[in-house]
């Protein structure tokens, strides 16, 4: 499973670059705008680290550093364009666990990351199988089964599986799984992610018309239900 990292700045320019460096570097990137946003992130993703900016909207970054300090040990990596040693102690004190200042190499704050990881997690490797109920993924190897059953899957139909099994109970819009699936530069028809969903469903769904596992959130998207929720 990818590491799960958090980008929160107010400024687009600056999250779409880190993402995609993240990405690049084969991590899962979640992204947020402002304080409110990225605590409601931080709660409901559990992201395995946050890059924090500073001076954010409703929340600065520095509350939401001690928020999240608080709640969990979340690792955090403070962005700002403070430069002083006081600010820097200042971070660090309310429990960042590292800081850089702006503007920043994407190359360092990368390797920062992975160094962060490491040491608060002291392994870089992740588990190679997810399951949920009966379905079981095993992401080294390619392959699913269902109650013990190969389930034969295209790359698409696979990486759709493991976006879903990687994140269960979360809501993804159609354009998200667009992305993850075929890539951002995708520019074909949108019901795409449609086609390879219902063949999906048709493989691992007892019934597909009433699906136990992959259920439509009408108007926002698709999740995979996780065993607490309500059908």
């Amino acid at each position: 499973m990818k590491w799960k990292i958090l980008v929160v700045d107010d400024d687009q320019k600056t999250v779409d670059l880190i993402r995609l460096s993240l990405e690049n570097d084969q991590f899962e990137a979640l992204v947020a705008y402002e304080g409110l946003e990225a605590l409601a992130v931080t709660r409901s993703e559990t992201p395995d680290l946050i890059i924090l900016d500073w001076l954010l909207p409703h929340i600065s970054g520095l509350d939401l550093c001690r928020i999240i300090r608080s709640e969990s040990t979340i690792p955090v990596i403070m962005l700002t364009a403070k430069t002083t040693e006081n600010d820097k102690l200042l971070g660090l004190t309310l429990g960042a666990d590292d800081y850089l200042t702006k503007p920043f190499s994407l190359r360092e704050l990368v390797a920062r990351v992975r160094i962060v990881l490491r040491r608060t997690y002291q392994s870089e490797e992740r588990p190679t199988t997810l399951q949920i109920r009966d379905l079981e993924m095993n992401l080294q190897a390619h392959e699913v089964r269902l109650c013990g059953k190969l389930v034969h899957l295209t790359p698409k139909e696979f990486k759709l599986l493991e976006t879903f099994v990687s994140s269960p109970g979360r809501t993804f819009r159609r354009q998200e799984l667009i992305e993850r699936v075929c890539g951002p530069d995708y520019d074909g028809f949108d019901r795409t992610i449609d086609f390879h969903l219902r063949n999906l469903r048709k493989k691992i769904e007892v019934d597909p018309w009433q699906p136990s596992y992959l259920q439509t959130v009408h108007g926002i998207g698709y999740k995979l239900r996780r065993m607490d929720d309500a059908k």
